[in-house]
């Protein structure tokens, strides 16, 4: 990616919603404009998981004032992601679909490993480099993520449903503040979080760190009551608490250093960290500046390189860890992308697509490690349910139906994708698993594929068809698969 090029992220979080703007040079990114937006769409989650139609509103009502600001970059500078709201919502497509339109970008929900991965990423790239274990925890509206980490990678990663907006409105929902809430509200919280003890034990890292919202609030209240800058600590903490069980409710706390939109959840984000504290062995805590919008930002100069591409590096590994044949893998995914490059796509798509169509030719048998009937179901389901680093929700599901779609009948593929691309990808490892049927290298040089609106055409010569009779048999039923499709194939044979 060139450098000097404006690069955008936005983080849809459970409380705020935060648009990151910075420009990138010869590898590092320098913010240029930061935009903060208490929207409390978390607030807005009824019983049944549902979004409720004013805290739409609030989020589609920011995210209209972000698409204004960043009109006019390309979507490969633009990264939305979204967290543990939007991943519980159960009308979260109504919501995505409206704010993908007004933000002008499309908008990531990302797996809760996958957010921690990205909070990571921000944290260790805003500190300075060395070799130190560290132990990295965030605490969201909705969700808490741990991270135990080196350098720039992340080793141990996992995300816990709580957070402060949620244990604000079940443990403090008048806004009142008492040490029996309290109690409660931290009893509640090691009881979700009391297998981090067992995973992050104390001999594993050297220095904690904290990210975001909760723990930034916390540490500036506790900078401008005298304590060391940055410093969280256990009789911090104490000291916090002890204030705000004294005001005792949310409209009569006085607190130099608390901004307001942290008031209202500073109940509940006090409560997960000192549960944090005890169960982790947490002496002291700083105060980091990197959170998930810089990771997200990060990742997105990694995502334009193949190589430091990790969904790249994690394909590998589900390919490895469900036993695929690597060999027929890469004979397939070659064959694919070739088909693919004939199209005419445009050099930036067509690049995209060919990356993505080979990770679904990697891992098109990845079913057979459960059983061969019915393989690439198994498949399907196991990518939609992969914790898959790297990849949105989104775009697992994507990998899924091209898994899904390389075999038998399309109409399976319900609902059917209405984006092009998505049919010339799936046509073409369809093909390709078809021209390798053999398990051995075909000759395809002289095949030629090209799409018309709505409609593919393979020709192929006379000799190649005398040569190949059982291939070309097998692609004449292939034409006959895409018969009643929107987006149809057709074969010239000389």
């Amino acid at each position: 990616m060139q450098n000097d090029l404006p690069l955008a992220a936005i983080d849809l979080g459970s409380n705020s919603f935060r648009l990151e703007i910075g420009r990138h040079a010869h590898g590092q990114i320098q913010r240029t404009e930061y935009l903060k937006e208490t929207v409390r769409l978390g607030n807005g989650l009824d019983a049944e998981r549902q979004l409720t139609a004013e805290a739409m509103q609030r989020g589609w009502d920011c995210l209209a004032r972000f698409g204004e600001r960043i009109a006019g970059f390309d979507k490969t500078q633009v990264r939305a992601v979204a967290t543990q709201t939007l991943r519980e919502a159960r009308n979260r497509d109504d919501f995505l679909a409206r704010g993908s339109e007004l933000l002008g970008f499309p908008i990531d929900v990302i797996p809760g490993r996958e957010e921690a991965r990205l909070i990571y990423l921000g944290v260790a790239h805003l500190l300075p480099q060395s070799n130190e274990r560290r132990l990295v925890v965030d605490i969201g509206g909705r969700s808490t993520e741990v991270i135990l980490g080196q350098a720039y990678r992340s080793e141990q990663v996992e995300s816990y449903r709580l957070g402060s907006v949620s244990w604000s409105m079940n443990y403090f929902p008048d806004g009142q503040f008492s040490a029996v809430a309290f109690e409660r509200a931290e009893i509640a919280a090691k009881a979700v979080l009391d297998e981090a003890a067992v995973n992050y034990p104390r001999h594993r890292w050297d220095v904690a760190y904290g990210s975001s919202g909760t723990i930034g609030a916390v540490a500036h209240v506790l900078t401008a009551a005298g304590w060391p800058d940055g410093s969280i600590t256990r009789e911090g903490l104490a000291w916090l608490r002890e204030r705000l069980i004294k005001a005792p409710s949310m409209e009569r706390l006085r607190l130099e250093g608390l901004k307001d939109d942290r008031r209202a959840v500073i109940g509940g984000g006090l409560s997960v960290l000192s549960a944090v504290f005890d169960l982790l062995d947490i002496r002291e805590m700083q105060a980091a500046q990197g959170a998930l919008r810089q990771g997200a930002l990060y990742d997105l100069l990694n995502r334009e390189q193949t190589e430091t591409d990790v969904r790249s590096t994690t394909v590998g590994l589900l390919a490895r860890k469900f036993a695929v044949d690597h060999a027929q893998a890469h004979r397939v995914a070659t064959v694919a992308t070739q088909l693919l490059r004939q199209l005419d796509l445009g050099a930036v798509e067509n690049q995209r697509s060919a990356r993505k169509l080979g990770w679904a030719a990697q891992l098109h048998e990845i079913g057979c490690q459960i059983g061969h009937s019915s393989y690439h179901r198994h498949g399907a389901y196991i990518l939609d349910h992969a914790d898959a680093p790297g990849f949105s929700v989104a775009e697992l599901h994507r990998l899924s139906q091209l898994v899904l779609g390389h075999r038998g009948r399309l109409k399976k593929l319900d609902p059917a994708p209405q984006d092009p691309a998505f049919w010339s990808q799936i046509l073409c490892l369809r093909l390709a698993v078809i021209l390798c049927h053999a398990r051995r290298d075909p000759v395809i040089q002289d095949l030629a594929l090209t799409l018309d609106p709505n409609h593919h055409t393979l020709r192929c010569p006379a000799h190649w068809t005398r040569s190949f009779p059982q291939s070309a048999h097998l692609l004449r039923e292939e034409v006959m698969a895409w018969q009643k499709m929107p987006w149809g194939f057709s074969l010239a044979m000389a």
